[in-house]
């Protein structure tokens, strides 16, 4: 039987914010930051739309996108990017769809159940773990999300997608872009919003086309009808300005401001790579707790798929095991609420069809102090929650 004893901590982070999603705003902010806000003004006027290709323009710098490749500002989010891609652009070839947690079973549905594509072949896993990558045919449109934010669970890399590929890539990247490395030459289509690793607002979602896209795009109309907020042809060619900052709706130009204050941020502190190596030296501090602890491990237990973003932790005491799935939930949501009472952590619950643990994001805006304040007392509300199960019992 683990014996856990945990003294209550005396220093907090700094910042205790730790949710996935909306994720924590970069070191030093303030609504000051948005001072500048074009707010007031159509985002069709030449201020407006000037800093919506700044946007556009910063993107590219940061993330080293290449030159032939479009990126557009899209509603809805990631989940809006997202299916912008698979309205518009799928169809043509079957599909392999890979899934492991919530949003990549999403993708399943959409293609599946919506679009109804022939010939498409779903890969799945439970959550922790990883689909056979190599069933992708080169053939085939492949779907998938660089990293499961609810299950901890990321790609290694993208040695298992051809170079010689005729289908094309569509890779979910939002909680992996601007925090891992992006091959870009592997992808055809990205996707992220700004409200993960830039610490963002929501409502805004990114894509990003490789010239295959663009070209599947000019020789390619869909069978479905495709909504006005999706639509990147216009009478039967690319709709050009949407990749030159003319959104198809209206955006917020204060979430506008503050992702332009984000991507400064980045290239203020070094660039994207400084950002990478922020999240990975944040994530080392969490493997070597874990490493040294009996009763906690990581929901991913292949090291090589272990998101350095979305941590995901399952408890793997005796006492808890014992318990039934509703006592597991019970505890984990009250470890949870010891940390955000204390003001220590908050938005750590687990994703609510992911199996009971706790879930950290430690993308390059939180700060490694944070994450070190932060361990102690996760080890306290671990201890005293099972405390006060033994009283209960």
């Amino acid at each position: 039987m683990t014996q856990v004893t945990a003294t209550k901590p005396s220093r907090k982070p700094n910042n205790s914010r730790f949710s996935s999603g909306p994720t924590a705003k970069r070191p030093g902010w303030s609504v000051e930051a948005l001072k500048d806000a074009c707010l007031g003004r159509s985002h069709r006027s030449k201020d407006g739309k000037a800093k919506l290709q700044q946007v556009l323009e910063l993107t590219r710098e940061i993330l080293k996108i290449p030159a032939d490749y479009r990126i557009g500002i899209t509603a809805a989010s990631d989940t809006g990017a997202v299916e912008m891609a698979l309205w518009n652009l799928l169809g043509t070839r079957p599909v392999d769809v890979f899934a492991w947690e919530a949003f990549g079973k999403d993708w399943v549905s959409d293609v599946m159940e919506e679009l109804k594509v022939p010939n498409t072949r779903i890969f799945s896993a439970k959550y922790g773990e990883l689909p056979d990558l190599k069933q992708a045919n080169p053939k085939h449109d492949i779907v998938f999300a660089w990293n499961g934010t609810t299950s901890g669970v990321c790609v290694p890399n993208a040695d298992w997608i051809a170079d010689n590929r005729e289908g094309l890539a569509i890779c979910d990247a939002t909680s992996a872009i601007f925090a891992m490395p992006v091959p870009w030459a592997k992808l055809d289509i990205v996707t992220y919003s700004w409200q993960k690793a830039l610490g963002g607002e929501g409502q805004h979602g990114m894509i990003v086309l490789s010239p295959r896209a663009i070209e599947r795009l000019q020789s390619h109309t869909p069978s479905w009808p495709i909504p006005k907020i999706y639509r990147l042809t216009k009478k039967g060619k690319v709709a050009e300005a949407v990749f030159q900052g003319d959104v198809i709706n209206t955006p917020s130009m204060l979430c506008v401001e503050d992702v332009i204050d984000a991507m400064k941020w980045v290239k203020q502190v070094g660039g994207a790579q400084v950002i990478v190596d922020r999240t990975r030296a944040n994530f080392k501090l969490i493997a070597d707790w874990v490493e040294r602890l009996p009763w906690i491990e990581f929901l991913a237990r292949d090291a090589a798929s272990r998101s350095s973003t979305s941590v995901c932790l399952s408890f793997c005491d005796p006492e808890f095991l014992a318990l039934n799935e509703e006592g597991r939930a019970a505890f984990a949501k009250r470890v949870a609420a010891l940390l955000e009472k204390e003001g220590a952590a908050l938005d750590v619950a687990s994703y609510r069809d992911a199996p009971p643990g706790l879930r950290f994001w430690v993308g390059g805006t939180v700060e490694k102090a944070d994450v070190e304040a932060l361990l102690p007392w996760v080890e306290w509300a671990f201890a005293t929650a099972k405390a006060e199960l033994r009283v209960a019992a």
